[in-house]
């Protein structure tokens, strides 16, 4: 008689979910971020997605690398920022103040706008930007301060409302001056935006890049909630 060998059908190997997926398993089973956490996330993702769509559809055929792209007659509007970081020199504010001079000397813009923060007794964007550019060769008289730049909204409408610049180029890094031109959409700016380069190291590309997605919520409450106005009006 021969003897009979047991047959035995090799296991199948378990194979454990992705470490995102149990993650996320592991939260949507938690009560309180289901019906709890889970409306404030959905909230900001949700402001998030209609933020950026704005920004991008009022922005991205109206930014250059260039002056020779801009219309002509114009008025540049240069966007504050410190000229130090720490102990260092601000690479954003250097080139700022490197394209508005190549703006100028273009022949694209009449006259310059230097908008910035002035609430400190030792702190003055425009002052700084005003010297760079007069260092940089444009005539002092036609550079005019807007010590009232408090926040980008204010520098947009004030141009027109204060300075009355019927048609304006900000100058700016590519994604504040995505922002800025949606802003003046909103408000009815004729607006175009020169991109200064952004040379910041990537460590600070990263911070900019998070603290610009959050500005940009604030921006769509500002404009379309809260209807918020510069701090300093006409």
């Amino acid at each position: 008689m021969q003897g009979c060998t047991e047959q035995t059908q090799p296991r199948e190997k378990s194979v454990s979910p992705p470490f995102w997926k149990r993650v996320l398993s592991v939260l949507w089973r938690s009560r309180w971020l289901r019906w709890g956490g889970g409306v404030p996330v959905a909230l900001v993702l949700l402001l998030m997605l209609v933020s950026e769509s704005y920004v991008f559809v009022q922005s991205h055929d109206r930014m250059v690398d260039s002056p020779s792209g801009l219309p002509s007659n114009s008025v540049g509007l240069v966007l504050g920022c410190s000229p130090m970081v720490g102990k260092h020199v601000n690479t954003s504010f250097v080139n700022r103040i490197k394209m508005a001079a190549e703006l100028w000397k273009s022949g694209k813009v009449s006259s310059l706008i230097v908008s910035g923060d002035n609430r400190f007794r030792y702190y003055n964007e425009p002052r700084e930007m005003k010297k760079a550019l007069v260092e940089q060769g444009v005539p002092e008289d036609k550079i005019v301060c807007d010590y009232a730049g408090l926040r980008t909204l204010d520098s947009i409408v004030r141009a027109r409302d204060v300075f009355h610049a019927e048609r304006i180029v900000i100058v700016s890094q590519p994604y504040h001056n995505a922002r800025a031109l949606a802003i003046a959409a909103h408000h009815g700016i004729n607006a175009w935006a020169c991109n200064a380069p952004d040379t910041s190291t990537r460590k600070t590309q990263l911070r900019m890049w998070l603290r610009e997605r959050a500005a940009r919520i604030l921006m769509f409450l500002d404009l379309w909630v809260l209807g918020t106005s510069p701090h300093f009006g006409q």
